[in-house]
This record gives C-alpha cells, structure tokens and sequence, in this order.
C-alpha cells in the first residue's frame, strides 16, 4: 500500500503527508471515461490546541477535479476527510489540505492552471473545457485576482514596477509587481487612468507615502497617477524602453543618411 501511495503522489506530484491513497480505478460518468484516485486524508493534531489524542467520527467524501494532461479523461480525487474530536478541548474538526481550499471541489493545481491559461488569448470556454471546469469557475478564478494579493489597504511596497499585458480577447490588463522581489502587488482587468486613481486612491494616505520609487514605461497617464497618488515617489523608466527608444532613433537617423547615398555606392550598401 505505501508503494502504491508513493507511486500515484509521485505521478500527480502531490506533496501532503496526511493524503494516504489507496486505490484507482477507471469510471464512465455523463458518457466520458473518468480516472478516480481514492485516498484518505488523515487529521494528525488538534487545530484548536495542538494535542494529539482525538477521536474520529467517520469521514467526509469530496470528489476534487485535479489536473489531467488528456482532457477526454478527466481525473478525479475521492478524498476522505477524517472529521475528529480533540479529547482535551472538546472541539470538533475536518482534516483540511493544501490541495484543495475549504468548501471547494476544485484543486488549487487546477485553479492556478486555469489563471495561467487567462495569460493567453484564449476564450472561458475553451479553457473550461480543457480544463474540465465550468465557465463559472474560470470566471470564478479571474474575478479573485482583484483581490488575491493584497487583503489589506495599509501598505504598500517601498519599490513599485508599473505596466500592462494583453489579456483575453486581446484586451489590456494591468499588472503592478514588487520592485524588490517582483512578486505581484495587484492584477486589474482595466488600466484606464479612472481604474488606477480609484484602486490606489483606497490605500491609507501612511502607505502611499510608503512608495519611494514607481518604474514604468513611457505612458504619460502613468506619470500623473505617480504624482497624484504617491507624493514622496520617484519615476523611473525601466531601462528596456530606454533602450528601445535610443535604438529606434539611432535606426531612424541611420535611413535619412543612407538615402542620401547613391543605392549601388559602397556607403548605402554598409548603412543598410
């Protein structure tokens, strides 16, 4: 049985100590050919107090859609949670786990495949479908990044990085990320001038004197959102499009002089 276990966490790259698998098996379900994982997740403490003599009372049976690389087959995780009582403080518990947040079916391999499929230009129902989840969801995961990353409006990196990425249906998104680490500060579905005044106008007036620096691109709106919202911040323009513009001069130069040149002198011919 450990082997089995350590085989199919392997396969599904699976980490969490507590989930014990047990078997699998093949299932027709709505005329589609799915591969259900049974497994057991263990409650080895008390969450209130720590203590390690509990009682259990039976299990909970949650069917979790986890990633599968062949659509046409989906893969599903019965997983068992252990429902306990701590002897010491009388409270009841669930086992709970990583792979799948509280009160949800979908996994949070999944989730994070699906926003990574958001990324792309690619339609809700396609990615549903290669998915194995609802269009609902894939709206579900979008409409959280609004407010994944940052829960409280009292802080704001010291070094802030500004700019935008193309989205479904090939709309503009906007994307702030940490300078110092680079992890994402916030997503937004817009970057019009009104939806970042707005967004960043909600911070306390202490964290956004916070920001010390602002990189960005060329885009004067972003310069007056700077000014407007961070009083103490200093634009920097990312060294990329500093480059890009002195190349596109330097290029731009370089045709107005080689037209000047006969096309068969040895000149032209070096310039072009």
């Amino acid at each position: 049985m450990s082997s089995l276990n350590n085989c199919i966490k392997f396969a599904l790259d699976i980490k969490d100590k507590n989930i014990v698998f047990k078997s699998f098996f093949y299932k027709m379900v709505q005329m589609k050919k799915h591969k259900i994982y049974e497994a057991e997740l263990i409650q080895p403490a008390c969450p209130c107090c720590g203590a390690l003599d509990l009682l259990h009372n039976g299990h909970l049976i949650t069917n979790i859609h986890y990633l599968t690389a062949n659509a046409s087959h989906p893969v599903i995780i019965r997983l068992a949670k252990q429902r306990v009582k701590c002897r010491d403080c009388n409270r009841w518990s669930m086992a709970q786990s990583e792979l799948v947040n509280k009160y949800c079916s979908i996994s949070n391999a999944s989730k994070l495949k699906v926003l990574s499929a958001l990324t792309e230009d690619s339609s809700m129902t396609s990615i549903a479908r290669e998915n194995n989840v609802s269009v609902n969801t894939v709206q579900r995961v979008l409409g959280s990044c609004s407010h994944h990353f940052l829960d409280s409006y009292e802080y704001l990196p010291a070094h802030l990085a500004f700019d935008e990425f193309k989205g479904v249906d090939r709309q503009l998104h906007f994307i702030c990320l940490n300078g110092d680490n680079h992890q994402v500060v916030q997503i937004l579905r817009t970057r019009y001038k009104k939806t970042l005044l707005k967004y960043f106008g909600r911070f306390s007036p202490q964290a956004r004197a916070n920001v010390k620096t602002v990189t960005m691109d060329l885009d004067f709106y972003y310069q007056d959102i700077v000014r407007a919202c961070f009083p103490n911040a200093q634009i920097v323009i990312a060294r990329f499009h500093m480059i890009q513009m002195l190349t596109r001069s330097f290029n731009s130069l370089r045709v107005q002089v080689m037209k000047t040149f006969d096309k068969r002198s040895r000149q032209y011919q070096l310039l072009k």
